[in-house]
C-alpha cells in the first residue's frame, strides 16, 4: 500500500509541476495578448491627458494620470533576453499572474526617483527568467504614455527578500527590476538597477541633478 501511495504522491507532484511550468505560461500568454491590445488604446488616451508640473524653470516635468491596480501601465523591452511584455500596475499575486507589475509606492518609469517593477521567474510566462544574464551597460526600454524611456544597467545585486532598501528613492531617474533567486526558489532576490539615459523627462532630470550638485558645493 505504501508503494502505491508514493506513486500516487509522485503523480500529484508531477501534475503540479506541469501546471506551474506550462499551464500558467498558457494562461499568461492569453493575458498578455489581451493586455497588449488594451495597452495601445490606453496609451493613446493617457497621452491626451499628459500634463506638466507648472514649474517655472525649463524644461518642465511631464507627468501622466494614475493607473488603477491590475490595469496595463507600460511595455517593457529588454533586447538582450528577448523580453517584450506588458507591465501592469500593482505587485499583488493576482496582478503578477498577468505579467510584470509596477510597485505603486514608487514613481512611474521615466519619472524622477526609483521605479520598481517585479515579475515571476519560473511561472506565469516567466518574464524575468533570464534576468540574471543582464550585465552593466545592457539596455532596458519602457514605453509609457509619455513615450519610450531608455535605461542602462548600472548594478546587478543578489539580496535577501527583506532588503526593501532596493526600492528606496535614488537621485535622478532609475528603474529597479526584482525577481526570485535562484530559479525555482524564493530564498533570495535578484535585483537589476538601471539609470535613465534617454526619454521625455531626461532634460528635466539632468537639470534637477545639476541644480542639486551646485547646491551641495
Amino acid at each position: 500500500m505504501s508503494g502505491w501511495t508514493l506513486i500516487g504522491a509522485a503523480g500529484l507532484v508531477l501534475v503540479f509541476l506541469v501546471y506551474q511550468l506550462f499551464v500558467t505560461d498558457l494562461i499568461n500568454a492569453r493575458s498578455q495578448a489581451t493586455a497588449a491590445v488594451e495597452l495601445e488604446g490606453f496609451l493613446i488616451e493617457r497621452r491626451a491627458t499628459t500634463t506638466t508640473t507648472g514649474v517655472a524653470r525649463e524644461p518642465e516635468l511631464l507627468t501622466e494620470p494614475a493607473v488603477p491596480v491590475g490595469e496595463p501601465l507600460a511595455r517593457i523591452e529588454i533586447p538582450k533576453i528577448k523580453l517584450d511584455d506588458v507591465v501592469f500596475e500593482g505587485t499583488e499575486r493576482a496582478t503578477l499572474k498577468l505579467g510584470p507589475g509596477h510597485m505603486p509606492e514608487t514613481p512611474f518609469p521615466g519619472q524622477p526617483g526609483n521605479a520598481v517593477i517585479s515579475g515571476h521567474r519560473t511561472t506565469y510566462g516567466r518574464p524575468f527568467y533570464d534576468l540574471d544574464q543582464l550585465v552593466v551597460g545592457d539596455e532596458i526600454r519602457v514605453e509609457t504614455a509619455l513615450g519610450v524611456n531608455t535605461y542602462e544597467v548600472r548594478e546587478v545585486l543578489i539580496v535577501a527578500p527583506t532588503d526593501m532598501w532596493v526600492a528606496e528613492s535614488i537621485p535622478g531617474a532609475w528603474l529597479t527590476l526584482t525577481t526570485c533567486h535562484p530559479r525555482f526558489s524564493a530564498a533570495q532576490r535578484l535585483v537589476i538597477q538601471a539609470e535613465l539615459v534617454d526619454g521625455p523627462n531626461l532634460d528635466y532630470i539632468q537639470t534637477l541633478l545639476a541644480s542639486a550638485s551646485m547646491s551641495a558645493e
